[in-house]
């Protein structure tokens, strides 16, 4: 029997939001103040700014006096993990 792969975009979506908040007058969203997230254990992102494509997933930082943007495919998010303080 043949397992279907799962369509994982809407899940990715769903983290995105809840660890970011909209940029008013903008499609991007900002990073949660304290949030960090890290795609495919890859870099620690943190004060990124993010933007959802149809396509792909776009984060900005800044390095200097640089802007860093790091795109991923949809289809290539394997795990999107969300680091955040603990409350009490």
């Amino acid at each position: 029997m043949m397992i279907e792969p799962v369509n994982m975009r809407p899940v990715w979506e769903k983290i995105l939001e809840y660890a970011t908040s909209p940029v008013q007058g903008t499609l991007s969203r900002k990073q949660r103040k304290g949030v960090k997230i890290q795609i495919n254990d890859g870099e620690v992102l943190e004060n990124a700014t993010v933007f959802m494509s149809n396509e792909f997933i776009r984060f900005t930082q800044k390095s200097g006096n640089e802007n860093v943007n790091s795109y991923y495919a949809w289809e290539g998010v394997q795990q999107i993990k969300t680091i955040s303080p603990q409350e009490d």
